[in-house]
């Protein structure tokens, strides 16, 4: 049972939850998105206390509050910034780009498409940019990769990823249900990249940036996790040489993290003012060898 689940679970949780989104859509019931939200919330809890790929990352490091306080800001931040999706269009658009006669699912998919490309974008300018690295860090500051672990940003690098990701798309016009969509596609997304799931791709590891490949991006060993910025597809990632996967590597709690920052603060409070602090470097740790 457990084997069915860890090859069925990635696609099964993402087509799954935003299936059942779009039917809300559909039936003009956005209001119980949340609840679609606090449901995928649930169920990857369960899956890593049932199946999870490394035990120990189950155990809170202290963090647990800190993750929710994070989730819930940035998932204020992202509703608030829907309800200025109309306006904004409104103001911005290019009138008649927006292929509004597509079925649901096709202009949804084509928001992913190109959300996905300047998200992805963002991300990779944020591991060469110094000011947008120091934001971006406190993503990378973990010690354990859970659910959660994706809505753990610093609220700035947070608007300034939403901004990457959904300007273009307000210049071409996009409804607002496709935009809500997308933004539970996002959450969900994340919820499985930074996943604990011991979850199976197979060749599916060449297409999704689901966490086998992601985990990849949070190893502390200097530039080495500079690879897999994509967020939904590694598309990007070929395209930018910055695919990296190595088959029968275990990641571990001793992979994550920065490795010259190995005392980043913990607390909510002290990681908002992290950016804006001046930081102590230490040595970086050496690549182990099975990932030279």
């Amino acid at each position: 049972m457990k084997r069915l689940v860890s090859w069925m679970y990635a696609p099964a949780f993402l087509a799954g939850f935003v299936g059942w989104s779009l039917w809300l859509i559909q039936a003009g019931q956005a209001q119980w998105l949340v609840l679609v939200f606090a449901t995928a919330v649930a169920v990857s809890f369960l899956a890593e206390q049932w199946l999870p790929y490394e035990p120990q990352w189950n155990h809170t490091l202290g963090d647990r509050r800190r993750d929710t306080l994070h989730a819930l800001v940035n998932e204020s931040l992202n509703a608030l910034g829907l309800l200025i999706v109309p306006g904004l269009t409104a103001l911005l658009a290019f009138d008649g780009i927006w292929p509004r006669g597509w079925p649901m699912w096709q202009q949804l998919l084509l928001a992913v498409f190109l959300a996905d490309a300047g998200i992805t974008l963002m991300h990779y300018a944020s591991h060469r940019i110094a000011p947008l690295w120091r934001l971006h860090a406190v993503h990378h500051s973990v010690q354990r990769l859970y659910g959660f672990n994706g809505l753990m940003k610093h609220p700035l690098h947070q608007l300034l990823e939403a901004t990457a990701g959904l300007l273009p798309l307000i210049l071409l016009g996009i409804p607002l249900e496709v935009a809500q969509l997308l933004a539970l596609a996002i959450a969900i997304q994340l919820l499985l990249q930074h996943s604990n799931v011991d979850m199976r791709l197979g060749p599916l590891r060449w297409v999704f940036a689901w966490a086998p490949v992601h985990r990849f991006h949070h190893m502390k060993y200097g530039r080495a996790g500079d690879v897999n910025f994509g967020l939904f597809f590694n598309l990007w990632d070929w395209l930018l040489g910055t695919a990296f996967y190595r088959d029968g590597y275990r990641m571990g709690p001793g992979d994550l993290g920065i490795g010259s920052r190995p005392d980043f603060p913990v607390a909510y409070g002290a990681q908002l003012r992290d950016p804006f602090m001046r930081a102590q470097l230490a040595k970086e740790p050496p690549l182990p060898d099975d990932l030279r």
